[in-house]
C-alpha cells in the first residue's frame, strides 16, 4: 500500500484560550502558523501547529 501524503494537525491559539482548528497538511518539514479567528476573544490571532495526540 502507498503511504499517506497528508497529515492531520491541530492548530492551537497563541492567545491561551484553548481554541483549536483541525486541518490537513502536506508532507513538509516546517511548522505551520496562520492568523485565524478566535471565537472566545472575538479577534484574529496567530495559531501554531501541534500534533494530534
Amino acid at each position: 500500500m502507498a503511504k499517506k501524503k497528508s497529515n492531520l494537525i491541530r492548530m492551537i491559539s497563541t492567545a491561551g484560550t484553548g481554541t483549536f482548528y483541525v486541518t490537513k497538511t502536506g508532507a513538509k518539514k516546517e511548522k505551520l502558523s496562520l492568523k485565524k479567528y478566535d471565537k472566545k476573544i472575538r479577534k484574529h490571532v496567530m495559531f501554531k501547529e501541534h500534533k494530534i495526540k
